[in-house]
């Protein structure tokens, strides 16, 4: 069965892909299907809806069940921010290098028992009947002084659990415990029994 996913990171696929393969999915991105997703903006005040509005517009310009997901750091420290503009922290073309320099500063001098985060994930399926599917994740740690690892993407490197900072782990090791991949098991098993 095929889905499309509303997204240009192929490194999101990627993560879907893994997860979603032993149910015999497969996840698209629009341009392998010749559809031109129009870019959905993203006005919901959760992860929840901007999720759906992405799953809702892509499946509206494909005809296809349309996976989205949003996602984001959740800072204590900071009362929650970036949150669900954590794409958008520091500016929308800020890259992420800069954004999370940014956010250890804004963090100076916030003992490491008071930088707790979560990351948290939303998975959002609407299919061509309407119907939707929804799956949440979330992955406890904090934040570190400083990034460290090479994998990954995003806020990764600066994403500390007790394994090390997500950047240092391999994807196998950061799909067991990540919030995305906690929000697609979930969202695996809820599929499975859509699909039976």
């Amino acid at each position: 069965m095929d889905f499309l996913i509303a997204t240009h990171n192929l490194k999101k696929r990627e993560e879907l892909q893994r997860i979603l393969a032993p149910l015999g999915v497969r996840v698209l991105l629009a341009d392998e299907i010749g559809v031109d997703l129009v870019e959905a903006e993203e006005t919901g005040t959760t992860f929840y809806e901007n999720a759906k509005i992405k799953a809702a517009s892509g499946c509206k310009d494909s005809s296809l069940a349309c996976i989205a997901d949003d996602s984001g750091l959740v800072v204590d420290a900071l009362d929650g921010r970036p949150g669900v503009y954590s794409a958008r922290y520091g500016g929308e073309d800020l890259p992420y290098p800069e954004k999370m320099a940014m956010l250890v500063k804004e963090l100076d001098g916030v003992p490491t028992e008071k930088r707790t985060a979560r990351f948290v994930s939303c998975v959002v399926c609407v299919f061509p009947d309407g119907s939707e599917l929804v799956a949440e994740g979330k992955c406890e740690g904090y934040i570190g002084y400083e990034p460290k690892g090479d994998n990954g993407f995003g806020f990764d490197p600066i994403f500390y659990t007790e394994n090390g900072s997500f950047a240092e782990l391999s994807a196998e090791q950061k799909d067991a415990i990540s919030h995305r991949g906690n929000a697609l098991r979930s969202f695996s098993e809820k599929l499975a029994e859509k699909l039976k």
